[in-house]
């Protein structure tokens, strides 16, 4: 927009085949004539009169102090600066800019494999043709976006994008939409998609039908379901006994794996093993047949069981060896200090009957012994 000394205008903005509408004011009116001319400088109107053949033109308001037109289903070719005059003495003028949008003429997404196994990487590309400006293109999967490589074609005066997105695939992506959306000022909420076609290999899961819940105890059935879930479904499934053979008695029935009457040589792992044109995959289920008293329920039904029970009985005897060896000290060190306050005891009667030994009879031993207290006290006294 360039700035008259007395007009005002402001530049349009318009999306191609939509209306834009030019404005030529006066701010301060003095009855001077005002006309709009075209890029060519060609008179579109002159006051409220249209020279220009161009009926997409029309009068939309005319005064002293304005000249407003609409120009209809703009194209590209009406692009440019549009001129207002305002004959006063000297003339003014002002020009205001019209700028058109184009938005894409199409939006689509190309994908390199319509079907795609788990694990590999895929190249989708989208291509947003013609527009103006160039337009960006944004990727999304499910709700997550990602980010695409972009190129930009320019074709005269219109531009073509397209943006390419590689995307490693797995189980949990089919069925998910990636969606192609487009930025640009001209349009709103444009966008396409596509939906992933992932195969992969199945997902196996062995439940315990019977018995429900407890220990499985010598003598009680036991059964097995075994179910596969893959892309395409499984076509194969077998059972077996993980690093032997399978019991003589056991019965394979589909899914299903059934003992009727557990034994201690049952006892092992029992795989289901399912596979589909992606591959193969089995689950587990370690069994441990207990014997028929069997009281304690394991946290976990399988041969780890066995070597819980096992750990707490070594927990058990250690408590005890650890209480034995307490007790023995403990009695040992009575004993000694029995044999010690004994030993103390004897030598003092022992002095206490110093010189009572050696008497001839029993009123000479009364005599010496109370002789040796009276020269036990001397020495006391001696010594203090």
């Amino acid at each position: 927009m360039s700035d008259g000394q007395n007009l005002v205008t402001e530049d349009v903005t318009v999306v191609e085949g939509d209306v834009a509408t030019i404005s030529c004011r006066v701010k301060n009116s003095d009855d001077s004539v005002i006309q709009l001319l075209n890029p060519n400088r060609q008179t579109i109107y002159f006051r409220d009169f249209r020279p220009l053949k161009d009926s997409r033109f029309q009068l939309v308001n005319f005064s002293n102090s304005e000249l407003r037109v609409s120009l209809t289903n703009v194209s590209i070719s009406d692009e440019g600066r549009y001129f207002c005059q305002l004959y006063t003495d000297p003339p003014q003028e002002i020009y205001t800019t019209i700028t058109v949008l184009v938005p894409p003429r199409n939006l689509v997404i190309d994908i390199q494999k319509e079907i795609a196994v788990e694990g590999e990487e895929i190249e989708l590309n989208c291509t947003a043709m013609a527009s103006r400006p160039a337009t960006t293109i944004r990727w999304f999967k499910g709700n997550k976006e990602l980010t695409g490589k972009s190129e930009v074609e320019q074709w005269s005066d219109m531009y073509t994008v397209t943006s390419q997105l590689l995307l490693k695939v797995g189980r949990e992506d089919d069925g998910v939409p990636v969606i192609c959306l487009v930025d640009h000022p001209a349009v709103k909420d444009l966008q396409t998609q596509r939906y992933l076609e992932v195969m992969y290999k199945p997902q196996v899961r062995v439940s315990q039908n019977y018995p429900v819940q407890g220990l499985t105890r010598e003598g009680e059935p036991l059964e097995l379901t075994c179910a596969a879930f893959g892309k395409p479904q499984p076509t194969d499934m077998r059972w077996l006994r993980v690093d032997d053979e399978m019991p003589q008695h056991v019965v394979v029935s589909g899914s299903n794996l059934l003992i009727s009457n557990l034994n201690k040589t049952d006892n092992g792992t029992y795989r289901c093993e399912a596979s589909n044109a992606v591959g193969k995959s089995h689950a587990d289920y370690m069994l441990f047949v207990y014997d028929t008293t069997a009281t304690t329920e394991p946290a976990v039904h399988d041969s780890r069981a066995g070597e819980e029970g096992a750990i707490r009985s070594v927990d058990h005897a250690v408590v005890g060896g650890v209480v034995a060896v307490v007790v023995f000290a403990m009695l040992c060190l009575l004993i000694i200090l029995g044999r010690y306050f004994a030993r103390h005891k004897g030598t003092y009667f022992t002095h206490e009957a110093k010189g009572a030994d050696d008497a001839a009879d029993a009123d000479t031993a009364i005599i010496n012994a109370e002789g040796g207290q009276n020269n036990s006290e001397e020495k006391k006294e001696y010594f203090i």
